[in-house]
């Protein structure tokens, strides 16, 4: 049995958040959307739960952190190819969103990053496992960093 993953993110507003994921490549689903929440969904195995700040706080006492000035996650996808990485990524710039570091370009990896509306930063990449060979991500990165 394949697992699925839940990403659940707290939004400030429920239907400009729906319309970002919508634009970038999520589909909803209605089974699990409501006023309160959203499910959007990016493959089979991964759903974004959308979820307004008294959604969100049913399910933690926590405060809610402002993604715009912290980080508590970075959620990296992978990407079928670097042009998929770059459509996202421009997708997303092209509905409001900000690139908040510089592309990460080495042979065998490509990758870039956006924010959503709340500040919540996704980081789309691109893998060649082959290129690797039998080295480690770290000592390819280092000899094409030297």
């Amino acid at each position: 049995m394949s697992r699925m993953i839940f990403v659940n993110l707290p939004v400030a507003d429920l239907r400009r958040s729906v319309a970002f994921y919508e634009a970038v490549g999520f589909t909803v689903n209605p089974q699990f959307t409501d006023e309160t929440a959203a499910c959007m969904v990016l493959s089979d195995e991964i759903h974004v739960m959308l979820l307004t700040h008294d959604k969100y706080r049913m399910f933690t006492s926590k405060e809610i952190a402002d993604a715009h000035r912290t980080s508590a996650v970075l959620l990296c996808i992978s990407c079928d190819s670097r042009a998929a990485v770059d459509d996202i990524t421009e997708a997303a710039l092209a509905h409001g969103s900000r690139e908040p570091s510089p592309k990460d370009e080495y042979s065998f990896m490509y990758g870039r990053s956006f924010e959503d509306p709340d500040g919540h930063c996704w980081a789309p990449m691109w893998l060649d496992m082959g290129a690797l060979g039998d080295r480690s991500a770290a000592e390819v990165a280092a000899e094409q960093c030297a």
